[in-house]
């Protein structure tokens, strides 16, 4: 079964009183396994970026205005997503954002029944506690060292992580796995390794690169990031 695992990042906290969508980041999982296609795009929202939410995801307004709008990367989008359940976490307010846009342009609303919320799926199986994704990543021992700031495709990466645990699909690949292993110990001679049918795509594009150097442009004179940037 083909799902999407969504996520992003906004202006601020509502819709309806002008905050609007600055970054979507999807990853797409087959059978409860990432099979390395994304869709990932920055979106300028044609308004000023408040302190708040560029305290969240160090998005600037600056940045964002050389992005295309939502409607120039609508029909994209919607290409990536087809008809998928949308696994999402807090999908309420994810949904909100992608809807206004869309009703923005006359286009067709997302429908809630394609929703699956991580949030409530924790808060079912975790209850009492806090199931923020840093939370849910710490409590599944899923390295979420580099968010130290939010940002849609990373997060999404990190959700897909959490989701696979969260219903079990992990717990359930390494049985098999177990099985599979002492089935092959049962048996005499050398079995050849289970090879994926098509091999994974690169995550990462030319033009993902050069974004996310314009977007360190942006941090100040000495960004962690530059540790970094030879070896991408």
């Amino acid at each position: 079964m083909r799902e999407i695992v969504l996520d992003t990042e906004t202006t601020g906290l509502d819709p309806l009183r002008g905050d609007r969508l600055v970054e979507i980041g999807c990853i797409e999982i087959y059978n409860r396994m990432p099979t390395g296609q994304t869709f990932h795009r920055y979106i300028n929202p044609e308004r000023d970026m408040p302190a708040e939410a560029f305290a969240v995801h160090g998005l600037s307004a600056e940045f964002l205005s050389t992005k295309p709008l939502f409607t120039e990367v609508v029909d994209e989008f919607l290409e990536f997503i087809a008809d998928a359940p949308l696994v999402i976490h807090n999908a309420s307010f994810d949904i909100s954002f992608i809807n206004a846009e869309l009703d923005r342009i006359k286009r067709r609303v997302i429908s809630k029944d394609r929703l699956v919320d991580t949030l409530l799926l924790a808060r079912r199986k975790h209850p009492g506690v806090s199931n923020r994704l840093d939370d849910l990543c710490s409590r599944y021992s899923i390295d979420n060292s580099r968010r130290t700031k939010h940002g849609a495709l990373l997060d999404a990466e990190l959700l897909a992580e959490v989701y696979i645990d969260l219903i079990g699909a992990r717990q359930s690949q390494l049985i098999l796995a177990s099985e599979t292993r002492e089935s092959r110990a049962e048996r005499t001679g050398d079995t050849p390794r289970r090879q994926r049918e098509t091999p994974l795509a690169p995550r990462i594009t030319d033009a993902d690169r050069e974004a996310h150097r314009a977007f360190v442009a942006t941090l100040g004179d000495k960004p962690i990031w530059n540790d970094f940037l030879s070896a991408a």
